[in-house]
């Protein structure tokens, strides 16, 4: 039988090491997380899934238990509690699942004055935007390193390149998880250990829902890309071992502009794709 990611035999002995890759995707409920959760079963890894929803993850776990032939372990927890990155750890080391695979990728954000927004939402969105990601990525980079292989990737977005009123403190995330996985990346250079920071545009997910962005040029019209094609591109990025991958050629040209633009005008062009109807 199956127990925790290991086969055993009939009485329980002699347990059996896994010999499919682990990969750990967070905000796997959903999007990005889902779609990516799906290639890397159907490349043959088997799956740590975190997010909040457990409903949620074990039915995509049995689908990708049945699909693909994996073992899928689920793991519900809230990213913005500060405890969840080590019970995450906790519950995957009971299982004995190593994790070769890190994608870091729940998040979430919110739009609007930033003076008028609820102070326990941005404080939340700091804790799974940055924190929950620096701390899985510590505690899993750490023993990658030992083992001399492994692949991270953290979920970066096309808002890392620029400051973004009305979305401020979600454009000041994503700023920290690239240049943090840039950083990264240099300091395990030829170890066997690969980061990857992935910078979609706008995609269509459940982000903009959530986020209140539905009347926003950036959250309507602009929205071109959708979840499958960004998850193939961040994996096929990832598994050559890039350190930065920006899906999309309107995109690459778009994390540009700061370059040629004054800085104060580059921030001033985003306010207005970023602004609901009334604020800009």
């Amino acid at each position: 039988m199956v127990r925790n990611g290991r086969q055993y035999g009939r009485k329980g002995k002699a347990p059996v090491t896994r010999s499919r890759p682990g990969a750990l995707v967070t905000g796997a409920s959903s999007g990005i997380g889902y779609e990516l959760s799906k290639i890397l079963a159907r490349e043959g890894h088997d799956l740590a899934l975190v997010a909040r929803s457990a409903d949620r993850l074990e039915t995509i776990a049995g689908a990708l238990r049945d699909d693909f032939g994996v073992q899928v372990v689920v793991v519900s927890v809230d990213l913005s509690d500060p405890g969840a990155p080590d019970r995450v750890f906790d519950r995957l080391r009971e299982a004995e699942f190593t994790v070769d695979v890190l994608v870091n990728n729940a998040g979430f954000g919110t739009m609007g004055r930033f003076v008028r927004s609820d102070t326990g939402a941005q404080v939340d969105m700091v804790e799974v935007n940055i924190t929950a990601l620096t701390h899985l990525t510590r505690l899993y980079a750490e023993r990658m390193l030992e083992r001399g292989q492994g692949r991270i990737m953290n979920v970066a977005s096309t808002a890392a390149f620029q400051p973004g009123p009305f979305m401020a403190v979600y454009f000041a995330t994503k700023a920290y998880v690239l240049s943090f996985s840039e950083a990264l990346a240099e300091e395990l250079r030829d170890t066997g250990v690969t980061v990857t920071a992935l910078c979609p545009g706008p995609t269509v997910t459940g982000f903009q829902k959530r986020a209140g962005m539905e009347h926003s040029p950036i959250g309507g019209r602009m929205v071109t890309a959708d979840a499958a094609s960004v998850a193939r591109a961040g994996y096929a990025g990832m598994m050559k071992g890039k350190r930065l991958v920006i899906p999309g050629l309107f995109n690459r040209l778009g994390t540009m502009s700061p370059r040629f633009f004054p800085r104060a005008l580059a921030t001033r062009i985003v306010a207005r794709m970023t602004a609901v109807r009334g604020e800009a």
